[in-house]
């Protein structure tokens, strides 16, 4: 199911802590990083913070610049981005200012905590989502019921550790502060557990003041029919891809990237690229990869449309060339409509060769966009 484009914005200390242990918030960043933050804010459909962070900070997560509350309004959009928190208990303070202050606001929660929360009459609507919370189960809820395409998560570090542990993060953006914190019991960004494979990709720095704001993507597959945000990011860049290509009226317009299980692209390619006019996107991507590289047997082909299992160019289909090749994971947004090849069942090929073959929709749109010529758009 599409899910929301998650957003996890933090700062800490040099030494990784989101703040200390005084009475007091500890203020890691300065007026032109809070500045910054407002601007996110007002970018998103939603903000998310845990009930700890609720608690402990007592935050408004506002929108605090008029300029851009009213830009907001004159996009058609509320004047305040949707408040969520996330509670398993319902265990919550209905005096905090998060209540009082902003627009909309969603306690995520459990049918226990259901009766708990709606039982402190707080200002907002409470939404039970099964016996135990799940992660999933709520990005679902709040792309699908409340149209929240953009979630930025605010804290605290349980959430934030849980979101990049279960492959739910799309963006981190970490602010870097010049303080040392030292204190075992002050709370920090992240905790100990399982993460996600392979190395994250750093795509900005910006020095703002005395802090370094870092922005960075997952880039690690998934395994199997699991899909996790890096699957996203590399199916996206499948989609770009394929609008490089040179137009054609008698085959698709196709990209393809190869990523090895760690998040290491192995080779990237698309249709009728280099001047050949019967290449394909998929077979352009692995006559680029070492066909000896043991990397492939664990990686991922991301491919806009679906691998054809039927070619009359080349005696190979690109569904056979991925089995070939060692590949036994496949993401695609589009199945092969009967345009050319009538009854074109790639992904069937795929599976009867023990690959796995997750298909994700929401991209659909994109990968036909170069392709709108010949579906009569």
């Amino acid at each position: 199911m599409p899910l929301p484009y998650v957003l996890l914005s933090a700062a800490v200390s040099l030494d990784g802590y989101l703040d200390d242990t005084g009475p007091e918030r500890l203020l890691l960043s300065g007026p032109a990083d809070f500045d910054r933050v407002d601007e996110v804010r007002a970018s998103v459909d939603a903000i998310l913070v845990g009930a700890g962070t609720i608690r402990a900070d007592n935050p408004r997560l506002l929108v605090n610049s008029a300029e851009r509350r009213a830009a907001r309004v004159a996009d058609g959009r509320p004047e305040f981005p949707l408040k969520v928190t996330v509670s398993g208990s319902g265990e919550l303070d209905p005096a905090a200012v998060f209540w009082h202050t902003g627009g909309d606001k969603v306690v995520l929660t459990t049918d226990e905590g259901a009766r708990r929360a709606r039982a402190l009459g707080l200002a907002a609507d409470v939404v039970p989502l099964g016996a135990v919370l799940d992660w999933h189960t709520a990005l679902e809820y709040l792309h699908d019921e409340r149209g929240v395409r953009r979630l930025m998560v605010e804290g605290g570090g349980t959430v934030h550790t849980q979101l990049l542990q279960q492959g739910l993060a799309d963006e981190l953006q970490l602010v870097l502060a010049p303080v040392l914190v030292g204190d075992p019991k002050a709370p920090r960004l992240f905790g100990p557990g399982a993460y996600q494979r392979g190395r994250l990709r750093l795509v900005e720095t910006r020095r703002i003041e005395d802090v370094v704001l870092m922005r960075y993507l997952p880039t690690a597959p998934g395994a199997g029919s699991d899909v996790c945000a890096a699957d996203r990011h590399w199916l996206a860049l499948a989609c770009e891809l394929a609008e490089l290509c040179p137009p054609s009226r008698t085959a698709f317009s196709v990209g393809a990237v190869v990523v090895a299980a760690d998040g290491t692209e192995l080779a990237r390619g698309y249709s009728r690229e280099g001047g050949d006019p019967v290449a394909h996107a998929e077979e352009a991507a692995l006559a680029k990869a070492d066909p000896a590289d043991p990397r492939l047997a664990t990686a991922t082909v991301y491919s806009s449309l679906e691998p054809c299992a039927r070619r009359a160019s080349r005696p190979a289909p690109c569904a056979r060339l991925i089995l070939d090749a060692g590949v036994r994971r496949v993401v695609t947004a589009w199945r092969e409509p009967d345009t050319f090849v009538p009854g074109a069942d790639g992904s069937g090929v795929l599976a009867a060769g023990g690959a796995a073959v997750v298909v994700l929709p929401e991209y659909e749109e994109r990968a036909k966009a170069p392709n709108g010529h010949l579906l009569g758009a």
